[in-house]
């Protein structure tokens, strides 16, 4: 096993959702919690030593909300040298659904919904998505606070509060990426024509999507599944892909709480359009 001294993690919803027990079908508490975040490499086996001192991200392995974290050295991912560990830090989860749900369902020629589109993955779609060719990029959001970044990322906002506007956007849309359900969801799925596609990646309204359109294909997406049937070349290969796409991407601001604040770090976390927060470990230094 390779082991990181852990310097910085972001605080996703998929991190806080496990805590609920929403998950306790495939996760048992108590647990660590954290699926991302970047280090720096303490011991590793001698085919790789030349990684001692260098950062990673040590992804696929015990939680990474912990001073320490040992993982599989075919799946840590070396970060190059110009990428901040502010960017390192959430370069898994978000970035890697997108390019993944967009390999598999490109946007070239159509119109694209995004529900949740306040969220860095649904940024992370919008702009993507654009690059890719699609006609048009909506966004429904809940907080007025995302509209000049949503604006700026080249996606229309949609309000959520105003249910009128979400069906004329999922009336037009040939895309929708989904990442609330509940409500929001059912209701863009209700309004979508035939012969259009729905993926939901996301339950962030704590509900599924009721299935009322079969017109529509209806598919989702679980990161855990892909990840489930890929080699560690092929895995490696992707990060190869990713990390030129965050250096142009524009990402949301972060604050910097240290692991001790760990309870201002959560509370900023539930403020709508508040910097993304972040747990540094710093204070531990590194092991020998």
């Amino acid at each position: 096993m390779m082991r990181v001294a852990m310097s910085l993690v972001p605080i996703n919803p998929s991190d806080l959702i496990p805590v609920t027990g929403a998950y306790s079908h495939r996760i048992q508490l108590p647990a660590i919690v954290g699926y991302e975040g970047v280090g720096r490499v303490v011991s590793a086996p001698s085919i790789y030593a030349a990684l001692v001192g260098c950062r990673v991200l040590p992804l696929r392995s015990a939680g990474t909300w912990q001073a320490y974290v040992d993982c599989d050295p075919d799946l840590a991912v070396p970060v190059p040298d110009d990428v901040e560990d502010d960017v390192a830090a959430r370069a898994y989860i978000n970035p890697l659904a997108a390019l993944t749900m967009l390999d598999r369902w490109p946007a070239n020629g159509k119109r694209v919904l995004l529900s949740g589109a306040g969220s860095m993955c649904a940024e992370l779609l919008g702009a993507r998505a654009r690059q890719q060719g699609a006609v048009e990029v909506r966004g429904i959001y809940r907080s007025e606070s995302r509209i000049p970044r949503l604006l700026s990322a080249g996606i229309l906002p949609v309000p959520m509060d105003d249910p009128l506007a979400v069906c004329r956007a999922a009336g037009d849309a040939d895309l929708v990426f989904d990442s609330l359900g509940g409500p929001v969801g059912s209701a863009v799925l209700e309004a979508m024509r035939p012969d259009t596609i729905f993926v939901g990646y996301g339950l962030l309204s704590g509900q599924g999507v009721g299935r009322f359109n079969a017109d529509v294909a209806y598919h989702r997406f679980h990161l855990r599944d892909t990840l489930a049937t890929m080699t560690s070349p092929a895995w490696q290969s992707q990060f190869h892909r990713l990390w030129p796409k965050l250096a142009e991407a524009s990402l949301p601001p972060v604050q910097v709480f240290p692991i001790n604040h760990w309870r201002e770090a959560l509370q900023q976390a539930a403020v709508p359009g508040a910097p993304k927060s972040m747990l540094s470990f710093a204070e531990f230094g590194e092991e020998a």
